[in-house]
């Protein structure tokens, strides 16, 4: 489809001159002998035609060249003032839409009515408008859901600390009033942390300490800091891998990554249920599955799980305390590794979530 639209004009172009050409060789003899000698019978006149005819012929062939040279004026113009602003219109429309898949953002559904750079510009306008009409409601849905989640710890936090102060909570069950403040507070700071690292990947401006280390250990570190949670709720986290699978990524973003995985599973999770967590190999990747039994997601949700501060009706029902920037921040620290990670999920049968990473590459050692 690129530079179809040029590549007919200077096709249809190019045609024009040939059949022309073949025209002028054709007809301009024919013109000298069916017209021109047709004038007169007078020898003197078709004595002085035929020494002529080959000048005559050439100042007909050069006012022909002259009449294409002429017409390269308008193809240019059209090149110049028309084709070459609409195409970098259309190729920066499509950085956009490439650039928005990228970071795992769905785009609008691009149509292209005709298979050229016409359509392409046509459907690059209807884009970019669908886009901004997106990014509008985006942008309200994220100021009303931040609202939400910042109004309700520190609407908890006044209410607890205006009670101890006025004497409503009497002083032996401070204590506990102290601790729900301070597991808030714990919250905002969290909320505010996952504002402040998603602004750096928007910004470009992360940075990744690339080291070599054993994933499997990772994981294993990882399991361990949700014991006591899979401990209340009887469940078991089986790890299914090598003792030693090296891999070549920030091992400190890659542990958030599985922290945050991890934490979705055992939260949706119904009691005495198994989470399974596989390490493979293939080829220099490696591939880590996490996957759960529990809730799952239904298919309308599922294509919006990376959102942020997106949460479906039964996780604000079930986790009021999750602040709904998990999985984008796993995403941008996936795609930042320059990395995939792809879900599936079953509503009711539970949820699996698949990411690579790098091997490390080998190099020979004298």
């Amino acid at each position: 489809m690129k530079h179809k639209l040029l590549n007919t004009v200077l096709a249809a172009y190019l045609g024009f001159l040939l059949v022309s050409f073949i025209l002028a060789l054709v007809l301009v003899p024919r013109f000298l002998q069916h017209y021109l000698y047709q004038i007169s019978d007078d020898p003197q006149y078709l004595q002085y035609l035929h020494s002529q005819s080959i000048a005559i012929q050439n100042v007909c062939y050069l006012l022909i060249a002259v009449i294409f040279l002429l017409s390269l004026f308008p193809l240019a113009v059209f090149y110049l003032r028309l084709y070459r602003p609409m195409n970098q219109i259309s190729e920066a429309a499509a950085r956009y839409t490439e650039d928005r898949m990228a970071h795992g953002t769905r785009p609008p559904h691009t149509v292209y009515d005709r298979d050229d750079e016409l359509g392409r510009l046509n459907a690059s306008l209807k884009y970019l408008v669908e886009a901004a009409d997106n990014s509008s409601e985006y942008q309200r849905k994220f100021i009303s859901n931040i609202s939400h989640d910042f109004r309700s710890p520190l609407t908890s936090i006044k209410g607890y600390v205006e009670a101890i102060l006025d004497g409503t909570i009497p002083p032996e069950l401070q204590d506990r009033y102290l601790h729900i403040v301070l597991d808030e507070t714990n919250r905002l700071n969290k909320l505010t942390e996952g504002l402040l690292l998603l602004n750096t990947f928007d910004d470009n401006a992360i940075y990744l300490e690339m080291s070599e280390f054993n994933i499997v250990d990772v994981i294993r570190h990882t399991v361990d800091s949700f014991e006591g949670t899979c401990k209340k709720k009887n469940l078991s986290v089986i790890i299914s891998a090598q003792e030693f699978v090296p891999v070549y990524a920030d091992m400190s973003r890659i542990q958030q990554v599985l922290y945050n995985l991890l934490d979705n599973a055992i939260k949706f999770s119904p009691a005495e249920k198994e989470i399974w967590i596989t390490v493979t190999t293939r080829k220099k990747s490696v591939f880590v599955s996490i996957k759960d039994f529990g809730v799952g997601i239904s298919r309308e949700n599922l294509s919006r799980i990376w959102d942020r501060f997106y949460k479906t009706d039964s996780s604000r029902g079930k986790d009021k305390k999750g602040i709904g920037l998990g999985l984008s921040i796993v995403r941008e620290i996936i795609y930042a590794h320059g990395q995939n990670i792809n879900v599936v999920s079953t509503e009711g049968v539970g949820t699996e979530f698949i990411f690579t990473l790098d091997m490390p590459q080998k190099t020979d050692k004298k």
